[in-house]
């Protein structure tokens, strides 16, 4: 199913993977990465609307939605790599990026990575992923089970895969403020995409890499720092907003910061489109 009104499908090669994503639109480009458990069309509120005056490209990413599921390749770096390309070969030398949840993390170390391409960075409800596991204390342990329960190898795959949609609908029960935003059709969507073959292990593997390399590929930057201007967003409802100060931690990673919540949960681009619509016109206008 094609949520994704105005833009054309398509599939690259990048990084030795195939790409799956959809692209339009004129202007500056912009790259949107979606978070988990979803795929490039959770953007279907926005990249319409938002390719009226930009080029727009959503992919999915590697392991996600219709996009290749190699065995490894999950830490950000490669991630980054992988989207970089994609930009690349759509002849995108320079772009803005806007990621949420794990494209917000992707988006952080492309950043890192290509200075020189990335020119405006929007992070969705996170905080850097050094920051986090740095900082783990007990109640963000209770608020982020599942970053957690998904170190374990290979008993989380078989207990998902033995329920994935009772699975699937309580993270977006559990993570939403806003009932209904994500619509039964898009839910069914995520579903299939999220039981192809390799899926749930290779989004899995996602978080196991959040852990290990690229905990460690950020410890070895720490002095690193985004250059470009970057815009935190946040849910007003989310488990972010009690457990940091958002604005703070991405103060101690970027040299230009600004941002703000949004009276919603975690899924900012289906629980509050107009608002973020809003805010990401302001920002990538500059």
């Amino acid at each position: 199913m094609d949520f994704m009104t105005g833009l054309e499908r398509r599939t690259i090669k990048a990084n030795g993977i195939r790409i799956n994503l959809w692209a339009g639109g004129n202007g500056p480009p912009v790259l949107l990465l979606h978070g988990w458990p979803q795929t490039a069309q959770m953007w279907h509120k926005i990249a319409p609307r938002l390719a009226q005056h930009h080029t727009v490209v959503c992919p999915d990413l590697r392991g996600y939605g219709d996009s290749d599921k190699p065995r490894d390749g999950y830490d950000k770096k490669t991630m980054a790599r992988d989207m970089h390309e994609v930009m690349r070969a759509l002849g995108h030398e320079r772009y803005a990026l806007v990621g949420h949840d794990r494209g917000g993390r992707v988006g952080h170390r492309q950043a890192l990575d290509y200075p020189e391409a990335v020119t405006r960075l929007c992070v969705l409800d996170i905080v850097p992923t050094h920051t986090v596991f740095s900082r783990t204390e007990r109640h963000l342990a209770a608020a982020y089970w599942h970053w957690f329960f998904f170190q374990a190898p290979d008993l989380p795959e078989v207990m998902i895969s033995a329920a994935p949609e009772a699975f699937l609908r309580h993270v977006i029960r559990a993570l939403s403020f806003r009932t209904g935003a994500i619509e039964e059709p898009l839910i069914q969507e995520y579903l299939r995409a999220f039981t192809l073959p390799g899926t749930i292990r290779a989004t899995l593997e996602d978080y196991r890499a959040a852990a290990t390399r690229d905990f460690e590929d950020d410890a070895h930057d720490l002095a690193l720092r985004v250059g470009c201007p970057l815009l935190a967003i946040w849910g007003q409802f989310g488990k972010m907003h009690d457990l940091f100060d958002v604005l703070a931690t991405w103060r101690e990673k970027a040299d230009v910061v600004s941002g703000h919540p949004l009276p919603c949960g975690h899924f900012i681009p289906e629980e509050a489109p107009e608002e973020l619509l809003a805010d990401l016109q302001a920002f990538l206008a500059g």
